[in-house]
């Protein structure tokens, strides 16, 4: 069984169409990336897979079940994670898991587990509204493994972070894999995307564009085939990738010249340009 099954799914708001014919399949354990830019549809289609939301047309499948009948048992399965969904400003970081675990019949000493696990332990006692957004983020997350769900929706977990929580909120994810956890994430991050994604769907104006393993999707739109030296004495080299070319890089190592060598092939948000025209946004 497969963890996500998305079947000629289309939603639209009266005369617009937001999606269009979208399928899509996600295994257990895998981490499946949505990119785009805002107003792709990433958002809307994880309503419609979490059953807040019902398709135009086509179907979702959640572990065999259709989104549209997801019950309280399935849920429980299941972790979203959307922007500040959840979170009390009033109350403090325990009482908001706390909270949580009432509504979900979770054990309260499992609080504490999550807090140690995203690095909160003694902001325990902070507001949430004096929380800094990296705090934040990191408490959604915990909000979120509270039930130790099999399926994780995150829609943009690292937005508007410095690079140190980012690398913080992408160790925790990879840990989460480990255990198992299937995880579908949308982003416009594609450095993050690159680094987490066992598969990456790029999705633009509602469409799939194109989708695959990130390094093999950037290899499909790899037409140059160059390779770039940089010489120690500051030249920059751009040579072809074929036999003279080769020839040209064994003998500038030979005589110990080359700084760094790198191969040209495009990164993932220069084959959305190439495929659409847009820039991520």
């Amino acid at each position: 069984m497969k963890a996500v099954e998305i079947c000629n799914v289309s939603k639209s708001f009266g005369e617009k169409q937001v999606l269009r014919d979208i399928n899509l399949q996600v295994n257990k354990g895998e981490i499946l990336g949505l990119l785009g830019p805002s107003g792709a549809g990433k958002t809307t289609l994880i309503n419609i897979l979490t059953g807040q939301m019902l398709p135009t047309d086509g179907k979702a499948m959640v572990f065999g079940k259709s989104s549209e009948t997801l019950k309280g048992a399935d849920y429980k399965k299941l972790g979203i994670m959307m922007d500040s969904f959840g979170l009390y400003e009033r109350l403090n970081c325990y009482d908001n898991l706390h909270f949580f675990t009432m509504l979900n019949g979770i054990g309260e000493k499992k609080i504490k587990e999550v807090l140690l696990k995203v690095g909160l332990e003694k902001a325990d006692k902070t507001i949430v509204a004096n929380l800094s957004k990296g705090m934040r983020s990191r408490l959604l997350l915990a909000r979120v493994l509270l039930g130790e769900p099999e399926l994780l929706f995150l829609d943009e977990p690292t937005s508007g972070l410095d690079p140190v929580t980012a690398e913080e909120i992408h160790k925790l994810i990879m840990e989460e894999k480990e255990r198992g956890v299937t995880i579908f994430l949308t982003t416009h991050n594609m450095m993050e995307a690159t680094k987490l994604c066992d598969n990456v769907a790029l999705l633009c104006d509602g469409k799939i564009v194109e989708y695959g393993n990130p390094a093999e999707v950037c290899r499909r739109y790899n037409h140059q085939k160059k390779i770039k030296l940089h010489l120690y004495e500051g030249e920059e080299l751009v040579l072809s990738h074929d036999a003279e070319g080769l020839a040209r890089v064994v003998q500038l190592f030979e005589k110990d010249k080359i700084e760094t060598i790198h191969s040209t092939e495009p990164d993932l948000e220069t084959v959305f340009m190439e495929l659409t025209g847009r820039k991520f946004a």
